[in-house]
């Protein structure tokens, strides 16, 4: 299957085609954690200190009056980054995943294939995310550790090494694996049943068309055929409208000639 992007036909299931999913997840995901910074900074603050700050509007004044505005931004390098890299991960390896199962599990059910390729994708993607997410929470919690990724790095390591980056590793998979295989599962899901569905439509609409233009033929039909041939055009990769309208020609000249 292609499909255009930016002017241009992108083959399916090409490095290429797996390229522009990563920048897309990305650009989405980083740019929208970037957004929600603040919400962010008073949830980790919440969390660690939960005796000083015992509600939102409580933990919202006393960091704007103690540390300032910027307060509210902190870590937001380790958010855009780190959650874009994630994004990256999460649906640029989706994509490919889903090719290679498909080609391995080849008699599955397609709802275990996108679940064990979202799933597959996210472990990696947490692995990616953590040490930005390690960074992000020390600075935001701890507004003395560092300014931000450039000195936060060194300062973990040097510290703790690289198991300090990955301390929060179990959780954050706990935590991510089950909700977006659950969600990219779904989605997937849903979108093939929306495109079978419209497959269903066109096929419906050809027979009418041709039920009106030749009389009764409509009634006349054998309903196995029916079902037969509509199974083959959704077994089949991307068939036409010419497609359905063929099938319904065959369908009402055996049904006439009987």
């Amino acid at each position: 299957m292609s499909k255009l992007i930016g002017g241009k036909v992108c083959e399916e299931f090409t490095p290429g085609y797996y390229g522009v999913c990563a920048i897309g997840g990305m650009l989405s995901a980083g740019t929208t954690h970037l957004a929600i910074t603040p919400l962010d900074v008073l949830k980790v603050n919440m969390q660690v200190h939960p005796i000083k700050y015992s509600s939102i509007s409580t933990c919202f004044t006393t960091l704007l009056r103690e540390q300032g505005p910027s307060a509210f931004w902190r870590g937001w390098a380790g958010k855009f980054f780190g959650y874009g890299v994630q994004g990256a991960c999460r649906f640029g390896l989706y994509e490919y995943f889903k090719k290679v199962y498909s080609n391995v599990l080849v008699d599955q059910n397609k709802s275990l294939i996108f679940f064990a390729s979202s799933a597959s994708a996210e472990v990696i993607a947490n692995v990616a995310l953590c040490p930005f997410e390690a960074i992000k929470v020390r600075v935001q919690a701890q507004p003395h550790f560092a300014k931000g990724l450039s000195d936060g790095f060194p300062r973990i390591y040097a510290s703790e090494g690289l198991h300090g980056f990955y301390r929060g590793l179990i959780p954050l998979l706990g935590r991510n694996i089950p909700c977006i295989s659950q969600s990219l599962t779904l989605y997937s899901v849903d979108f093939l049943f929306c495109f079978l569905y419209s497959r269903y439509i066109l096929f419906g609409a050809a027979l009418s068309c041709l039920s009106l233009s030749q009389g009764s033929i409509g009634n006349n039909l054998s309903t196995s055929e029916v079902r037969l041939r509509f199974a083959y055009t959704l077994s089949s990769s991307y068939p036409t409208l010419w497609d359905y309208t063929g099938y319904a020609v065959v369908i009402s000249q055996n049904s006439v000639a009987t």
